[in-house]
């Protein structure tokens, strides 16, 4: 199941291998390799990951550990925020606020970020992370992420 961002915002990227950073991004980090997170949809200021939950990935109640919903959070974040920045360019959390909005559980995470205001050194991203069991999705986390740019 592929879920896709609808976005308000048409950008323009600054770099035309864009993909490729964003890949780079997601696929060259060992952390995000450990756990599994997949990039399902790449566009100019837009990123949808994914991530099979796994034992590993919860708490001891059962539910996704807050940990593994904020590195989703962040990492999509950065990911879309890689989207838009020239060639070259790299992008770094600078700060980020996360809305835990109901325990997580199911069997797969889809976090859909969309780039807000984007800029040459800091960049506003807001990630949205959904929880699906039967095809149901339940809105479970939102972040907000600022991207510094260098």
């Amino acid at each position: 199941m592929s879920s896709v961002v609808t976005s308000q915002n048409q950008f323009i990227p600054k770099n035309e291998n864009y993909q490729q950073e964003v890949k780079r991004v997601l696929e060259s980090a060992p952390f995000i390799q450990a756990l599994g997170m997949q990039a399902e949809t790449i566009k100019p200021g837009i990123c949808t990951t994914q991530l099979f939950i796994r034992q590993d990935h919860q708490q001891q109640d059962g539910f996704v550990h807050a940990g593994v919903q904020a590195t989703l959070c962040d990492h999509t974040a950065g990911a879309a925020g890689a989207t838009l920045i020239a060639e070259g360019k790299r992008v770094l959390t600078a700060e980020f606020k996360i809305n835990l909005l109901r325990p997580a559980s199911g069997e797969h995470l889809i976090c859909e970020a969309e780039v807000l205001k984007p800029g040459n050194t800091l960049s506003i991203v807001e990630s949205m992370l959904w929880a699906v069991r039967d095809d149901q999705k339940t809105l479970v986390a939102k972040a907000t992420v600022t991207l510094a740019i260098a």
